[in-house]
């Protein structure tokens, strides 16, 4: 459409959405009464195209949103290429249990996913970081950093390169830390863990993109203590653990969920230490979720 601007969503609040575009800066927009109509909500993280209104204040209006690659329920956001679940090693401590939440529900939203453990300056000389050791294991990719340090910046830096990606995890972890050293130009607020609790204070209240560089954005989500699992059931759960892959030939019973049937070859990685045993322990419990969800007619729908 000629006499419009392309640009991204990177931020909607109240009714206004903040549209970064390459060439021009950021504009404030509102929405056309179309998408209401056609019952359309803008989502942080689309590409859209804008009528500019006033240059010099950078108002204009929200035209058209171009079609999506992809759509997140919770949080609701557009055209996320990766997915980086960011934990600390320590301060607060890592909550595995948590973590194959989000792998789930990232998996089964078809978004690629890279684990980033942060904090590592807290580990004692020579102390092997244990968590990275089990999800790399796993078959998942894995960066070691520290905001601190400015360590593993570069290679969180390479793996952004291009992309939309979304950092999320617990509040405290330092996601917001680790930001600023990508893109110091923007300072976000950072908050510090609670004495009483050990768990951070949300600091991050809305999804928000921020530019690294042309083509590239960071979305930075609300932490979060609690993830539902989506709406699977019990029998699909295996899919999502990929280290039993491998071994699932082995099982002597065609469809083993892995817990209870003798000759099973996931059971027999596990005692040969090939499969992670806290990997494993998470998966009987997530297994069982979701038999007494269905048991009880709970239906999943997202994250919490």
């Amino acid at each position: 459409m000629d006499g419009l601007t392309e640009g991204k969503i990177i931020k909607g609040i109240s009714g206004f959405y903040y549209v970064h575009t390459a060439e021009s800066g950021i504009y404030e927009c509102r929405a056309k009464g179309i998408f209401r109509n056609q019952k359309i909500r803008p989502l942080v993280g689309d590409d859209v195209r804008i009528l500019v209104l006033d240059e010099r204040e950078k108002k204009g209006n929200l035209e058209e949103i171009l079609p999506r690659r992809c759509t997140l329920v919770r949080p609701a956001v557009a055209n996320i290429d990766l997915a980086v679940a960011i934990f600390a090693i320590a301060d607060p401590q890592p909550n595995p249990g948590l973590l194959d939440r989000f792998l789930i529900l990232m998996k089964y939203q078809k978004v690629p996913v890279t684990i980033c453990f942060n904090k590592t300056d807290l580990l004692a000389e020579g102390e092997p970081n244990v968590f990275a050791e089990i999800y790399r294991a796993a078959g998942y990719p894995v960066i070691c950093a520290s905001a601190r340090r400015a360590e593993g910046i570069e290679e969180l830096r390479s793996l952004l390169l291009g992309k939309t990606a979304a950092v999320a995890g617990p509040s405290g972890v330092g996601k917001s830390s680790l930001i600023n050293c990508l893109q110091p130009e923007i300072v976000m607020e950072t908050g510090d863990i609670s004495r009483k609790t050990r768990r951070g204070r949300h600091t991050t209240r809305h999804s928000e993109i921020i530019p690294v560089c042309r083509d590239t954005y960071i979305m930075d989500t609300p932490g979060f203590q609690t993830l539902e699992l989506p709406d699977i059931e019990k029998e699909e759960l295996e899919a999502y653990y990929p280290e039993f892959k491998a071994h699932e030939p082995e099982c002597r019973f065609a469809g083993c969920s892995h817990i209870s049937e003798p000759g099973c070859g996931v059971k027999e990685a596990l005692e040969q230490g090939v499969v992670g045993r806290e990997r494993y322990e998470n998966y009987m419990l997530l297994y069982e979720e979701l038999k007494n969800s269905r048991k009880y007619g709970k239906k999943y729908g997202g994250t919490g």
